[in-house]
């Protein structure tokens, strides 16, 4: 997203999916609760795939932003990479629960309301997290977007000082 967004959008967006994620994370416990107890929530053969995979990618997500929030703090490159990697893998996640809630919803049957929405969170964020991603990715571009590998204004890594090298001490 290379038009100067870096920390204007990327805060918003973290925000946005913080409370989302953390609404996936308590639906998804909800069900498994319910589920663990031998209550019926509905459902159908792909429901006891989707719900692990929805509280797991929902975790990550959470730890994602988190990460994200820190390199926003701190805004350096080293930071950036963590936050860029966490929320790839978050982001992937969520599409593999975006595919099990479209197969939960094209296989059919009774689900109850708080299924459906979980169903409808993890579609959700699985474009929030895209964009959230992408609005990370800003940072990467150049420094007019964001911290770089190569600044030179102090933002970026300092290049270490190894002293003179040995071939020209001698």
């Amino acid at each position: 997203m290379a038009f100067g967004v870096g920390r204007a959008l990327t805060a918003p967006l973290a925000v946005i999916n913080f409370i989302l994620y953390l609404i996936s994370i308590v639906l998804a416990g909800w069900a498994i609760n319910k589920a663990i107890e031998g209550k019926y929530i509905g459902g159908n053969a792909a429901t006891q795939f989707f719900l692990p995979l929805a509280i797991i990618a929902a975790v990550v997500g959470l730890a994602s932003i988190l990460a994200g929030i820190y390199h926003l703090r701190v805004y350096r490159t080293d930071t950036l990479s963590a936050a860029h990697a966490s929320a790839l893998s978050a982001w992937l996640l969520t599409l593999l629960g975006l595919g099990l809630a479209a197969k939960e919803i094209h296989v059919g049957g009774y689900r109850s309301p708080k299924l459906k929405a979980l169903e409808a969170f993890i579609i959700i964020l699985s474009f929030f997290q895209l964009l959230y991603l992408l609005s990370l990715h800003s940072g990467i571009l150049g420094s007019k977007y964001g911290p770089t590998y190569n600044d030179s204004n102090g933002v970026g890594p300092k290049a270490r000082d190894y002293g003179t090298p040995a071939a020209t001490a001698v």
